[in-house]
């Protein structure tokens, strides 16, 4: 019982660490380095706008074209220095058509499909402003965002800068929407954070840019592009900022089903993009990058899941061997855990119920996240998840 009992209190340390406790010792970082660290003296001079290009990556996204490009002629930058490119590689639903209709966007077509990192890495050579940025078809920039984005490279040790992504929950407080937009309002919390101590640990796909020179040519199996493109240009020696004044906007997943099936290719793409930036683990070359990589990103899509697996069965003996019914310190934790996954249970059964109790959907949520990453990993160990993704259901 010994063992039992240690392994008990690294899994929870491992755990706890991972969702809580992380952003803990961030803050306190954080406060540590505005207590005593140097304050940037604020840029006065003016300088000139540079050009910018905005580069969206769509697959039959025909039915957003139109308040994309109504959304895109709103925002607050010198339309001579925004140049507009579309991608639509394999779009067979009219998107490059539609696009016609507009003569100050650039639309970058082939009929065959090969996913949308291969669409971006052919467009790239074409963009001959300083400053790429890239967006999503199906989301809407805040009208001030490029500006935003554009005043943050100003400083020169800044290669990649996220935008927000924000979620507009329109299904009455769904499971998908309640979950979701917790997540997010947590993990924008935690991005404030790293920006401030030192680097985002990759960027949100919704809306993010890079200096136009700092990309290069992303493996054609890449499954999060946004995220592998961002932490390349980390590794160069740049750090990824966040500005949570860019921001995009979408619905929430339509459902826990369709959240789930974009879990699990994301789960697919961390265990990916982990293999793949494996050299950012070398905490001595790469300081607190690889802190915060490790802390934030690694943990979660890889050794903390299985963690709240195996605290199960061990939390269970340890209990029994207390008495289960004693509600003892293990007893107590191990009925803890059986109310949680209750509540995810009644959370499931409730999703599409007119009864909607939210609290029940974040510990729902949580489990689903976390069910993504054991289908995610054997999806990628399977070599499954392909890179022509079809993009998840939005609430209405």
């Amino acid at each position: 019982m010994r063992f039992l009992e240690i392994l008990f209190w690294i899994l929870l340390v491992i755990i706890f660490y991972t969702y809580i406790g992380y952003g803990i010792v961030l803050f306190a970082m954080v406060k540590m380095k505005r207590m005593f660290g140097k304050k940037k003296p604020a840029n006065q001079e003016e300088k000139e706008l540079p050009e910018v290009t905005l580069l969206i990556p769509a697959y039959n996204e025909k039915d957003y074209v139109a308040r994309k490009m109504e959304n895109t002629r709103k925002l607050n930058y010198p339309k001579e220095k925004l140049n507009v490119f579309w991608v639509t590689d394999g779009s067979d639903d009219g998107t490059n058509f539609a696009l016609m209709d507009y003569e100050d966007v650039m639309v970058f077509h082939k009929d065959e499909r090969k996913g949308k990192i291969n669409a971006m890495n052919r467009v790239m050579p074409y963009v001959k402003t300083p400053i790429a940025i890239f967006s999503d078809a199906n989301t809407d920039l805040g009208e001030d965002s490029i500006m935003h984005i554009v005043t943050c490279f100003e400083d020169e040790k800044v290669g990649c800068v996220s935008g927000e992504k924000r979620i507009v929950d329109k299904g009455a407080d769904a499971a998908a929407g309640a979950g979701e937009g917790l997540y997010w309002r947590y993990e924008s919390t935690l991005k404030k954070w790293d920006a401030e101590l030192y680097s985002v640990v990759g960027a949100a796909g919704e809306l993010f840019a890079i200096r136009t020179e700092l990309y290069n040519e992303v493996e054609q199996d890449t499954i999060l592009d946004d995220f592998i493109i961002s932490l390349r240009v980390a590794k160069q020696g740049y750090t990824i900022q966040y500005n949570p004044e860019a921001y995009a906007i979408e619905t929430a997943s339509q459902d826990v089903g369709e959240e789930l099936k974009r879990k699990i290719r994301i789960s697919a793409g961390g265990i990916q993009s982990v293999v793949r930036l494996r050299s950012l683990l070398n905490i001595f070359k790469y300081g607190l990058l690889s802190f915060q990589f490790i802390s934030h990103r690694v943990l979660r899509w890889t050794l903390t899941p299985l963690c709240l697996l195996l605290l199960i069965p061990v939390s269970a003996a340890l209990a029994f061997n207390e008495g289960i019914f004693d509600f003892g310190l293990y007893a107590s934790f191990f009925w803890l855990q059986v109310a949680s996954y209750l509540a995810a249970l009644l959370g499931w059964l409730l999703e599409n119920q007119s009864t909607r109790i939210k609290a029940l959907f974040v510990p729902y949520y949580f489990f689903i996240m976390n069910l993504s990453v054991f289908l995610g990993f054997f999806r990628y160990m399977k070599k499954t998840q392909s890179v022509n993704w079809e993009r998840a259901k939005r609430a209405a």
